[in-house]
């Protein structure tokens, strides 16, 4: 018995190093992968073709000019199909040979790139020329292979070369560097363009050229493209900081200057340096691979905090440029693989799966103690690339969990009826309309290729290259012959001694039978890296500058609706001014108080009011989730919500708060609640408004609710718009308030009061985040006929924007203090008020409002139409979006 024993745990011991996943459990979750791409792709194709994109929550098609302006996302939309283009490799790699063959037919009969409209020169390279350069060499090699596609004639190798030429007008600067948007009909530089007046441009979006353009000069002998996209490389890696032999993160691509100076591995930047390793890889060009090793080395040395990979100056590479890291430097595991030092590859992809299993996704970007920064999360495959990368270098199968892991979170959280929706906020599980054209390029490929053995395959990849959208090149395109350069470079570099020396050719490729003695090593790196990641962080005290006297109202202690309090301000010269959108306006003018001792405590309180809100910033509480479980929604559409500073903390509850909705009388809840018999164990519902929230709770507490939502009364608010509001205290203790108690704006509000006129019971759960549908039904069947109807059961997108996104302070040059916050009656001092200086006089303007909509029928919407006519605000995320495009 005591031998079984210890060999038990000696099994136990072994699998914890990792234990080898059987082909049968491989197989089934490479099925998945399958099921999950087919859902993605037959609802594409069902609702979308031939629009760009699919709307995955109104199981619509996205058409640029018919949708809502998205900003600089929608320079990726071209009506082109862009999503069918960019599909095209991953059919054939998937096994899905004839689907292959009836998209290639769709897309030579279907698109035309000869459209007026101005697209993004950098996306449109990588996902259509590569999608379309990708098409055609799997063609070629089905062809060869005698089965399939006997009738190809190198038709989007045509189309290939027909979208190259549109693109080459970009290229037409001083610098070779390219705008980074062009007219696919008119170019750049003309009045009928609109566009060519752009300046600026990031790095990753000159320097991520190399490998389509070179493709298309290989496979149709043309050599002005590869002549281009050398040019443009060669100018940047002039412009490098020679000291530090970084890149900044975007240049004017007519005086080279850097506007902006911080570098990294991440947005506007990151494919640069993947092109340049990858070109040599597929060119055979070692000025490439010279390059990459210059950059590695300073990114190691400068960028690289293992597990963290965060942001410099490229003047001051020891000093860091921001305190937060985005999504995008996922890939860089992979590149490290592919570079050879895997040690890095560990413990960075090791930091990102913990933030992963925290937040079930990556957010969009994230602190450096693995807090969200950005809440979005567009379904990007980057973790998942560098997944599959640790995989095939390691042999590792915790990798293969990894990838498990990313199944079951796009299957639980993003996947709604019309495909896979985008998350809005990971802490939440909010969803945004929108299903990129990457997450069928690419999330599939490297998900199935983590599943599938080498038989699995239709081809040898390693006979191919990936680009940074995942399209297949094959390496036997270095065997090509390059003709010589139809553009003149910038100018012959000189090779220094660093160039040449030997080092930076050390460790091209990996050998994990050296690197990897132990099996036990790659455990022992990720360990250490998993304890910190899921370390609670303590918050820091409260710090509060001592005070020069006790001015005679403290600013914790404001009320604005005690009368007392506002004689008090009056007498210290400071004013409440109440703003049409439902904010005030705190002004101080030290003239107008009765004495100069006053005056003193009036700018003491201002002070003091400042610090409070500067406080409440860094104590600010995440957003609360309000998910409609009821029929015909079963908690597909979740609403954000703001937090109260008071009653039940929902982030401590594993179950939430559940129950149905009732509408309080008096709808305001600041008076005994009349309909008690019908609150007693259900949530009461709201109207922000004369009296406290606190004294809200009060009330419904009393009548026997087990929770409350209150709705705001500024119609035309928006979670989209505005940002997140908590609820605070009535300046006492609210100690007695034990039920949880969540804000809503209008808009948000609008589909829960319409969602109670159309359906006699609404039932709701008040809870942290958005659960998961078999931990709220916990088994239960739930009708599935309501499953036919998209629009119904998507999941609402809603937002959530940091506190002070919308609040100002301003000095007046009469010496006048000003503060605006978001409080009323129903608020306390703590709430909201984000005050910041300026010598500039205050405005109407400089107050950011919530304008109600124009919709004199809005009140009679059914939820389906709300529902479908619901549009995102990406405020937040365009800034990231800019750096890329």
């Amino acid at each position: 018995m005591p031998s079984a024993l210890f060999v038990l745990a000696l099994l136990a011991a072994l699998c914890s190093l990792g234990c080898a996943m059987s082909r049968e459990e491989k197989q089934k979750l490479r099925a998945q992968v399958v099921e999950m791409f087919d859902h993605a792709y037959q609802n594409y194709m069902d609702h979308a073709y031939p629009a760009d994109e699919l709307m995955p929550l109104t199981c619509r098609g996205r058409v640029r000019g018919l949708e809502p302006s998205r900003g600089d996302v929608d320079d990726a939309l071209g009506k082109f199909s862009l999503t069918l283009i960019d599909t095209l490799d991953t059919l054939v790699l998937l096994n899905k040979t004839t689907e292959f063959e009836a998209a290639v037919r769709r897309v030579l009969s279907d698109v035309r790139l000869d459209n007026d409209i101005v697209v993004s020169v950098f996306e449109t390279n990588i996902r259509v020329l590569g999608g379309l350069l990708g098409g055609h060499s799997m063609a070629v090699m089905l062809k060869e292979e005698g089965q399939h596609m006997q009738w190809y004639r190198d038709e989007l190798l045509h189309m290939a070369k027909d979208l190259g030429l549109r693109l080459l007008p970009a290229f037409n600067t001083s610098s070779g560097l390219p705008y980074p948007r062009v007219n696919l009909k008119y170019g750049v530089r003309g009045p009928e363009t609109r566009t060519g007046t752009e300046t600026d441009t990031c790095t990753a979006c000159a320097g991520t050229i190399i490998l389509e353009f070179a493709a298309l000069s290989r496979f149709t002998g043309d050599p002005v493209f590869e002549a281009h996209a050398r040019r443009a490389l060669d100018f940047l890696w002039e412009k490098r900081q020679r000291n530090s032999n970084l890149v900044g993160t975007t240049i004017n691509i007519h005086s080279g200057e850097w506007v902006r100076r911080d570098s990294g591995v991440g947005a506007g930047i990151d494919s640069y340096y993947e092109y340049l390793l990858k070109a040599y890889v597929l060119l055979g060009d070692d000025q490439f691979l010279h390059r990459f090793n210059i950059h590695y080395a300073s990114i190691m040395k400068y960028i690289s905090q293992p597990p963290l990979l965060l942001d410099v100056h490229i003047h001051k590479p020891l000093l860091p440029a921001r305190t937060w890291m985005d999504s995008l430097l996922a890939f860089f595991p992979g590149l490290q693989v592919l570079k050879g030092d895997i040690r890095p590859a560990i413990e960075t992809h090791e930091m990102l799966y913990q933030v992963t299993k925290k937040h079930n996704f990556l957010p969009e970007a994230f602190t450096t103690d693995f807090r969200v920064h950005w809440a979005q999360h567009p379904l990007r495959p980057e973790f998942a690339e560098s997944t599959y990368f640790l995989y095939k270098a390691t042999g590792d199968s915790y990798y293969l969990e990894a990838g498990r892991t990313i199944l079951d979170n796009l299957n639980r959280f993003a996947r709604v009826p019309c495909g896979f929706a985008a998350m809005k906020d990971v802490r939440t599980g909010s969803h945004e309309d929108r299903m990129d054209s990457f997450f069928l390029a690419e999330m599939f490929k490297y998900l199935f290729l983590l599943f599938a053995d080498g038989v699995d395959l239709p081809f040898d990849v390693e006979d191919y290259v990936f680009t940074t959208e995942a399209h297949l090149l094959p390496l036997s395109l270095s065997r090509a012959p390059r003709s010589s350069s139809l553009v003149p470079s910038n100018r012959t570099i000189p090779q220094s001694s660093e160039e040449l020396d030997d080092s930076n050719f050390d460790w091209t490729c990996p050998n994990t039978r050296l690197l990897f003695p132990d099996p036990a090593f790659p455990r022992n790196l990720r360990e250490p890296i998993r304890s910190v990641v899921d370390k609670s962080c303590p918050r820091p005290a409260p710090h509060r500058e001592p005070g020069m006297g006790t001015p005679p109202l403290r600013a914790q202690d404001f009320m604005a609706n005690n009368p007392e309090h506002l004689e008090l301000l009056r007498r210290m010269g400071v004013s409440l001014i109440h703003l049409k959108d439902g904010r005030v306006q705190l002004v101080q003018h030290a003239t107008q108080a009765v004495s100069p001792i006053a005056a003193e405590d009036g700018i003491r309180f201002m002070q003091e009011m400042m610090e409070l809100s500067s406080q409440q910033q860094k104590e600010q509480l995440p957003p609360r989730a309000i998910q409609i479980v009821s029929h015909p929604f079963f908690g597909r559409v979740v609403l954000t919500a703001g937090p109260a500073q008071f009653g039940t903390d929902l982030s401590k509850s594993t179950t939430g708060v559940r129950g149905f909705v009732t509408v309080a009388e008096p709808y305001t809840g600041c008076s005994e609640i009349t309909n008690a018999e019908y609150m007693q164990g259900h949530i009461a519902l709201l109207q922000r408004g004369q009296c406290m929230f606190a004294e809200k709770a009060r009330h419904i507490q009393k009548a026997g609710a087990i929770g409350g939502i209150v709705i705001d009364d500024n119609e035309g608010s928006s979670s989209d718009t505005a940002p997140l509001f908590q609820m605070a205290g009535d300046g006492r203790s609210t100690e007695d308030i034990t039920l949880p108690l969540l804000f809503l704006f209008h808009k948000e509000g609008n589909i829960l009061q319409e969602a109670l006129k159309e359906y006699r019971e609404v039932e709701v759960l008040l809870s942290d985040k958005a659960r998961d549908r078999a931990a709220i039904f916990k088994g239960a069947d739930v009708v599935h006929e309501a499953e036919e109807d998209c629009q119904m059961e998507a999941t609402t997108p809603t937002s959530f924007a940091p506190i002070g996104q919308s609040q100002s302070s301003t000095a007046e040059s009469d010496g006048s203090k000003v503060i605006s916050s978001k409080e009323d009656p129903d608020t306390s001092p703590a709430e909201d008020v984000n005050p910041t200086t300026s010598a500039e006089r205050v405005t109407e303007d400089s107050e950011k409002k919530v304008e109600p909509e124009n919709d004199a029928d809005s009140n009679s919407q059914s939820v389906d139409e709300l529902l479908a006519d619901w549009h995102e605000d990406l405020e937040a995320f365009r800034q990231m979006e800019k750096d890329e495009l």
